[in-house]
């Protein structure tokens, strides 16, 4: 959805869809951190006793969800909302790789059964998409609906 963006950032006019698609960004990113911090999280910090770690993964998403707030009460006419995205996106590259590179090795390593973590939270996903009248779109979709 980032790649989205950049390419509907270059069109100057389109505010519409980038609205569609920042606001798709942030409801996905809200699900999906509330659900990584109500399960994977703490089964993770209790096998790992890596506090660095995983205080580093708390302070990465009190970040994103500090710019998800900013972009949910802005437009895209404000100056910093092209920037913001970016910025956002970065940031969230950035996790990801933490997480990939990092806190799943070790974790694997501790013998966190990250398929069973990985089924509930997909399962609390669902239930915080019902929760907020959400479904699950395909990427395909999402492209459809923000043209």
């Amino acid at each position: 959805m980032f790649a989205e963006f950049a390419k509907l950032a270059k069109d100057k006019g389109n505010d519409k869809a980038k609205a569609e698609v920042v606001q798709q960004i942030c409801m996905e990113l809200n699900i999906h951190t509330q659900a990584e911090e109500e399960i994977f999280y703490p089964a993770v910090r209790a096998a790992l006793k890596d506090d660095e770690l995983m205080n580093e993964a708390d302070v990465e998403h009190a970040g994103a969800k500090n710019l998800i707030a900013q972009l949910e009460a802005m437009t895209p006419a404000h100056d910093h909302y092209v920037a913001m995205v970016i910025v956002l996106g970065e940031m969230i590259d950035h996790h990801v790789k933490e997480e990939e590179e990092k806190m799943f090795p070790k974790a694997k390593k501790a013998k966190v059964d990250i398929a069973a973590l990985g089924a509930a939270m997909s399962q609390r996903k669902h239930e915080l998409q019902s929760e907020r009248g959400e479904a699950e779109k395909p990427v395909k979709a999402r492209k459809a609906q923000s043209r």
